[in-house]
């Protein structure tokens, strides 16, 4: 599949970006990456082949061709196991991609003629129990395949790449880690509009001083937890009548969350997902951001809501400190107790909020989309011997 200008051609795998990926972070990751790849792939003498299907939902449709970048139409892409499960690997061996990029594992790789490079986020079906274990097991053999049949593969965080590393046994030299960037064109600290913020908050149901978190409502994420941390300090100290608002799409293992959520007269409010626009101003308003999570890859929202410059708490567990630059206040994920007590404590000290709201957005300035697709392109290019 080489260009007519006899350029390296690298075949771009846009599974997740589907409408019913468009609320989550893989989504997120393969929208912004290749939208700045358009951006740059002149400047690097590739060029860059995202698929495309105008019969399909999915948003890489809105990005026309230009130079160096030249949309591939296929059908494949309306069916999403047959894409998945062969389908995309046998059409870039068939039109004979240099490289076929996969920036998310569920994509499967035989091996074969076409070498590829696969993202692989995080290895939490490995490290956590999965409410469906036909899901499990899906999840861990294609990272297993992944892992084994691409020529390399970036990661988010370097406790990501030590997992990869440990479970997969893959050599260390066949693992790069890149960091996620942040849209800070929508994330900063410009002060929200307040007739507009009211507006969102009478809508979703908030009508005070509210504790954020936001991100999909999953089991890594820890929210059974928050929830009864919340309560806790709500039934120890009747002065801070904050309410903990859950913004963001219900994934699969949901069910325990909502549950506890809809016990007893202190309930979270539950937004479901929202469009980006609203999210940054929900973000902004917020007193406090905490993000609990067991295990993630790389937590893109707790950066997000650092860079809107608000006090922001995290779990002190797998890449939470690393991502964060070490600047944050951090608890036990596991222990309500330590949880509720480090709400409380940014929530009453004001310098402390202060400190967290000031540290976090100068760490968060340094992760940008542009810098994520210049450190991925150098990573494809030496997989092509060009670097």
């Amino acid at each position: 599949m080489r260009s007519a200008s006899g350029m390296r051609t690298i075949a771009f795998d846009t599974w997740c970006m589907n409408g019913f990926v468009r609320n989550n972070g893989v989504y997120v990751y393969a929208a912004k990456l290749l939208e700045q790849l358009r951006e740059i792939a002149p400047q690097h003498g590739v060029e860059v082949a995202p698929y495309v299907c105008a019969a399909a939902d999915n948003d890489a449709n809105l990005l026309p061709a230009g130079p160096n970048f030249q949309p591939r139409e296929t059908a494949l892409l309306r069916w999403s196991r047959l894409w998945r499960f062969g389908g995309a690997w046998a059409l870039a061996a068939t039109q004979k991609a240099d490289l076929f990029f996969r920036p998310h594992s569920t994509t499967l790789d035989f091996g074969g003629s076409v070498p590829s490079v696969v993202t692989i986020h995080d290895a939490i079906p490995r490290r956590m129990r999965l409410p469906s274990r036909r899901i499990t097991a899906t999840l861990r053999f294609c990272i297993s395949s992944a892992a084994r049949f691409s020529r390399a593969i970036i990661t988010v965080s370097q406790h990501s790449k030590e997992d990869l590393v440990e479970l997969y046994g893959v050599p260390e030299s066949k693992v790069f880690v890149v960091y996620n960037g942040c849209d800070l064109s929508i994330f900063n600290p410009v002060a929200p509009d307040r007739q507009h913020l009211s507006s969102l908050l009478s809508r979703l149901g908030i009508s005070g001083p509210y504790i954020l978190h936001h991100g999909a409502i999953k089991p890594n994420k820890n929210l059974k937890r928050l929830i009864q941390a919340y309560r806790r300090l709500r039934d120890s100290n009747r002065n801070l009548g904050l309410q903990l608002v859950l913004a963001g799409p219900l994934d699969r293992g949901c069910a325990e969350v909502l549950a506890t959520a809809s016990i007893g007269p202190i309930r979270p409010v539950v937004t479901g997902p929202l469009d980006i626009h609203d999210l940054a101003l929900l973000i902004k308003g917020a007193s406090l951001a905490v993000f609990p999570s067991l295990y993630e890859g790389f937590c893109l929202p707790m950066i997000e809501a650092m860079a809107c410059c608000i006090p922001v708490i995290a779990a002190n567990g797998s890449c939470m400190p690393e991502i964060s630059g070490g600047v944050l206040r951090y608890f036990n994920p596991e222990s309500v107790d330590e949880m509720s007590a480090c709400i409380e404590d940014a929530l009453e000290n004001g310098e402390l909020r202060r400190e967290l709201a000031d540290r976090g957005r100068a760490w968060a300035s340094r992760f940008n989309w542009r810098r994520c697709a210049e450190e991925t392109l150098g990573v494809l290019k030496r997989q092509l011997g060009e670097e």
